[in-house]
């Protein structure tokens, strides 16, 4: 494909030119790569720390826990245990 403007028919605001449509679509590869490679590298950091004996799952949740705003786990954690107390489980 070379430079050439292309030209949907539709508005001129639509046009693009091929050299930066594949730089777009290269950066997003590049980036799926990198997001590849990351994934793999937080499995082998989670089969190490099981190894060690740790809990996967928990460590996950810690995680996601760590990322939530503290009034909004509170504010559930409240909620969880109103219910647990309504079906007799605490």
């Amino acid at each position: 494909m070379n430079d050439d403007v292309i030209d949907s028919g539709a508005d001129a605001n639509y046009r693009v030119t091929a050299n930066e449509l594949r730089q777009f679509i290269e950066r997003v590869e590049r980036l799926e790569a990198e997001k590849k490679d990351i994934g793999e590298q937080v499995k082998e950091v989670m089969a190490e720390a099981k190894g060690r004996g740790y809990d996967t799952k928990v460590m996950r949740k810690v995680i996601a826990l760590r990322k939530r705003d503290k009034d909004d786990i509170a504010e559930e954690e409240a909620v969880l245990e109103m219910y647990k107390e309504a079906l007799g489980m605490s």
